[in-house]
């Protein structure tokens, strides 16, 4: 006699009832409440806009909901978010540089007078040449010096070698330090 299949469907939540959140959603949750500002300034150091920052790190944390079954390290979940905002940026350069090869108009950052009050014109002097860096150095820079991420966390971060970082950051270095004396 052939066994049967039997085929169980989970029902819905009854109406007015939420779903049980997986421990995922609270481990995605934590992470937003405790990061998402740092990942934000992060982003925004890159691509320079605000709204833009923050649709990176709001992609960044959407693409981490999705795939938290399938992520083998649950202790590295900071690296991994920090890698997708830089890979979101990285994302965002490339847009901007297919739409820039169309439409001549370069977007330049938009100073409100509220931040060029906060930032200062030193600070804003220093972001617009980072800002001016080839895209790789520019990441670099970011994190080493916003984030105060280590050679290994930027190698992480960056997908490349601890060899690539020192010499990304020393050329970047160079050309800032020639940027801004040339400023002066």
């Amino acid at each position: 006699m052939p066994s049967e299949i039997q085929i169980v469907v989970a029902k819905p939540p009854p109406p007015g009832r939420p779903p049980a959140e997986s421990a995922g959603d609270a481990v995605v949750a934590e992470m937003f409440s405790a990061h998402r500002l740092s990942l934000v300034r992060l982003a925004f150091l890159l691509v320079g806009s605000q709204e833009t920052a923050e649709d990176v790190v709001q992609d960044a944390f959407a693409a981490l909901h999705s795939r938290w079954s399938r992520l083998v390290d649950h202790d590295r979940v900071l690296p991994y978010l920090r890698m997708a905002v830089v890979n979101g940026c990285r994302m965002v350069h490339r847009r901007r540089a297919i739409v820039g090869r169309f439409a001549r108009d370069r977007e330049t950052p938009f100073w409100s007078a509220e931040a060029a009050i906060l930032l200062g014109e030193t600070r804003r002097e220093v972001f617009l040449a980072v800002h001016a860096l080839p895209r790789r150095q520019r990441e670099a820079v970011v994190l080493r010096y916003y984030l105060d991420l280590s050679e290994a966390e930027i190698s992480e971060a960056m997908g490349v070698s601890r060899g690539t970082v020192k010499s990304t950051i020393s050329r970047a270095l160079k050309a800032l330090t020639a940027k801004l004396e040339g400023n002066r």
